[in-house]
């Protein structure tokens, strides 16, 4: 099987990210059938998808007739056994090890043996995910970045048995689709949030010492490192239970205590202040 002979995947989690990947596929051309056990979250992910596909019909990226196509190739299911037939299948649920690893088992007994299995794992081990399959060789990492239909990188992340037939579908699927695919090891945070989240954590040390205020953190990275959004915004976005899980994973995994999460990240993380997603991070947001 080749990129071209793609015509089915599934992405398991229609969150911020499920809904995201499923939108390129289709978009690519490709049928989708996007996973989640709560109907409503699929119901959210569906108004997602057909409101970003507006956002690029209004900026003429697209056409409506693509628009359209695009949609209607998106199928929505509550159960994985739909996912029989489908030549790839990507897991975008929530950073859980126990969660990802009970999916992976489910999928392996339910899918051809030809299909390629991808986690979009933000930090946790590829290798140890592929554990839970009996075909190791067709399992990979797949970490897309949030907004998914904006942002053009696709880490794609090899673990110990990833066969090389499945590492070259991967990457030419990725250009297939519109992304720039580059290919990594699998340590913990991989490149991106191995560089990203100790950048984070930093700046929420720097809140918790005093050294500024959270606009003014941002601000300084913004026009003095010349970054469109201040790390204090971007971990909003991110979640930061997410940025707080993925610092433990670095801190655990890689045993330096420079990966140490700040004391106050986790104390925003227990009062439920998560960034957009509830309303309330390091800024509030009206519209969450």
């Amino acid at each position: 099987m080749n990129a071209n002979q793609v015509d089915l995947v599934g992405v398991v989690g229609a969150g911020t990210m499920g809904n995201g990947i499923a939108h390129v596929f289709a978009l690519a051309g490709i049928d989708v059938i996007l996973v989640d056990a709560v109907p409503e979250a699929l119901e959210r992910a569906r108004s997602s998808i057909e409101k970003n596909l507006g956002r690029q019909l209004a900026k003429s990226r697209i056409d409506a007739a693509e628009a359209r196509a695009a949609l209607e190739r998106v199928q929505t299911e509550t159960d994985v056994e739909a996912l029989a037939r489908a030549s790839l299948v990507v897991e975008a649920v929530p950073e859980s090890r126990d969660l990802k690893l009970e999916i992976f088992g489910r999928l392996d007994e339910l899918c051809e043996s030809s299909a390629v299995l991808a986690s979009n794992t933000s930090s946790i081990s590829i290798t140890e995910l592929a554990g839970a399959v009996s075909r190791p060789g067709r399992f990979i990492g797949m970490h897309f970045m949030n907004p998914v239909p904006v942002m053009q990188l696709v880490e794609v992340i090899r673990g110990l048995e990833t066969d090389d037939a499945t590492t070259e579908l991967t990457l030419a699927l990725c250009e297939r689709v519109g992304k720039t695919p580059v290919e990594v090891n699998d340590f913990a945070g991989f490149v991106s949030n191995r560089i990203l989240m100790p950048m984070i954590n930093e700046a929420v040390f720097c809140l918790l010492e005093g050294v500024a205020e959270p606009q003014a953190i941002d601000t300084v990275m913004k026009l003095g490192m010349n970054h469109p959004m201040g790390p204090l915004s971007l971990a909003d976005l991110i979640g930061l239970d997410t940025c707080l899980f993925i610092m433990q994973v670095l801190h655990r995994d890689l045993g330096d205590d420079k990966y140490r999460p700040c004391p106050l990240l986790a104390k925003y993380v227990a009062a439920g202040r998560l960034g957009r997603k509830s309303g309330r991070g390091f800024f509030e947001y009206a519209d969450a």
